[in-house]
């Protein structure tokens, strides 16, 4: 019985372990294709694998078919280096969990970091569940993941010295080291230093005579974490350069407007987003404590950021949690009736009972289940045929199709993947290093825009794989000197009806498109 009594602590599962392994279970066996919607997983793992074969981290651009070749840096080459080993090992069933994991460990540890503050343990909950809910727009196998996980171990450490006075200030510049070159995420270390540090000298300011000091020392120990941060971000194969480049990608407005995970959120769409959203104005509208400084500038600017585009909404779920659930608080000791009595008093039970809960036996548990159905190939994760042109890239293999390619961008992160270095891309998911006169060349020809030929006969196009739904497709299809060779409900494959090709026409003389629904998909 005293056995059984010790034991049960770490038998029974705390809800940040419960938390943990629904994220995890639910991307693992459920939901994980979708961390494969966006190919640029593919170009990633090649490029790691780049890396490693070559002991060197590529300067210009090795996947397209463009020269001169084009500056290229390769910011996360860390990530990239980390997903070709995994992919190595366990190919992308091993890609799709191994971010799983990430994302799940990075809100265990969120609700474990705002349930240390106190406070109720249901206001707890559905702030964890909306900030999960809200975060899962930008759910990719992509290196942004440790972007995010980085972030929260940051903005924790810097929660600490400010409200708790730990100061762990010295783990940020080691974590910087890391953080540049997993990610161009990076500056949102600095971004949380400086707002830290500016909140600091406004409160010194504004604070009465004789409490002005602790404000004075917080700052100064940030300015001094600041300059050692910086100098610990040049530990990277691109030296200052790095620290320019999330500020040019952010700066380009063409590319901010064009691509689709820089758009600003739809909310025409039932997004959970826009819930947490609401609750936090309405825990800030009824709540009678005023947001500090710090507080206040975090809220505006990380607001800002999730309605500028939809990639930051998980950043700015993970930044304004803590400050949402202090305020709710607030509200809810502020209402006596019997409801709220009886919510406060069962929240303490459940928050006493879920603090008994010691160990890790069901996250670990969760990881081993999903790890032997992984390794006796139950759970196996590809990308998705009907999103990726996986037919018409095994049709490409097969024919060895010569001359360059003119390619929808998805399809070319796909073709990197598949089919490098045998095809050499026009396009893929890199459209910073394409730059904007790529791009708006890339649109005309997409959109047959005036002109569109001539941009065509400038990179020597001979041959398109594209959207089967596309203005160009439809185009193709009845242009005399064009002709279709292969074609599925997703992608289309032309070639210039010259010499070079004749050979090729005459084996797939009767190709024609898939019925499609009326309608054009352009989209980036």
């Amino acid at each position: 019985m005293i056995k059984a009594d010790r034991a049960l602590p770490f038998l029974l599962p705390s809800i940040s372990d419960i938390l943990f392994l629904t994220v995890f279970l639910y991307l693992s066996f459920s939901a994980g294709k979708g961390l494969l919607n966006d190919a640029d997983t593919g170009y990633h793992i090649r490029a790691g694998e780049y890396i490693l074969n070559t002991l060197s981290i590529p300067r210009n651009d090795i996947f397209s078919f463009i020269t001169p070749t084009m500056p290229w840096t390769a910011h996360e080459w860390l990530s990239e280096v980390i997903m070709a080993l995994v992919h190595k090992a366990f190919g992308l069933t091993g890609i799709v969990l191994f971010f799983s994991f990430l994302i799940s460990l990075t809100y265990f540890l969120l609700f474990k970091i705002i349930r240390a503050c106190g406070g109720n343990i249901f206001a707890a909950l559905l702030v964890g569940v909306l900030v999960i809910g809200a975060s899962q727009i930008h759910w990719l196998a992509r290196p942004h993941i440790f972007s995010l996980l980085l972030m929260l171990g940051w903005y924790h450490i810097l929660n600490l010295f400010q409200y708790r006075e730990k100061n762990r200030l010295w783990l940020l510049p080691l974590l910087m080291v890391f953080w540049v070159n997993l990610h161009g995420g990076y500056v949102t270390g600095f971004i949380l230093l400086g707002i830290y540090f500016a909140g600091n000298m406004v409160q010194a300011v504004l604070a009465e005579p004789g409490t002005k000091e602790p404000f004075r020392r917080k700052y100064r120990t940030i300015a001094l974490i600041i300059a050692v941060c910086i100098i610990a971000s040049l530990a990277n194969p691109f030296g200052y350069h790095i620290l320019l480049f999330p500020f040019n990608l952010v700066g380009n407005r063409y590319l901010m407007d064009h691509v689709s995970e820089f758009i600003s959120p739809n909310f025409h769409e039932p997004l959970p987003f826009k819930y947490l959203l609401f609750l936090m104005i309405a825990a800030f509208a009824f709540s009678r404590e005023k947001l500090n400084i710090i507080e206040l500038v975090l809220v505006l600017f990380f607001t800002n950021m999730a309605l500028y585009s939809a990639r930051y909404i998980p950043l700015f779920a993970i930044i304004t949690a803590p400050v949402i659930l202090r305020q709710g608080d607030t509200v809810l000791n502020g209402v006596r009736n019997n409801l709220a009595d009886f919510f406060r008093k069962k929240g303490e039970g459940i928050a006493s009972l879920d603090a008994s809960s010691r160990g890790y036996v069901w996250p670990v548990a969760g990881f081993l289940a999903v790890a032997v159905f992984a390794g006796n190939g139950t759970l196996k994760y590809t990308f998705d045929p009907k999103m990726k042109p996986v037919a018409a890239v095994e049709f490409l293999k097969k024919e060895r199709i010569s001359g360059n390619m003119f390619n929808n961008d998805e399809f070319g992160d796909y073709i990197i993947y598949a089919a490098w270095p045998e095809y050499r891309v026009f396009f893929d998911g890199r459209s910073d290093m394409y730059g904007v006169k790529r791009m708006k060349e890339y649109y005309r020809i997409m959109s047959c825009e005036p002109g569109w030929e001539k941009i065509l006969e400038k990179y020597r196009i001979n041959w398109v794989i594209f959207d089967a739904k596309s203005t160009l497709s439809r185009f193709l299809l009845k242009e005399e000197g064009w002709r279709l060779v292969y074609a599925d409900k997703l992608a289309n494959i032309f070639v210039r009806n010259l010499p070079e090709y004749r050979s090729l026409i005459s084996r797939y003389p009767n190709v024609k498109p898939v019925a499609q629904e009326d309608k054009d998909d352009n989209g980036l």
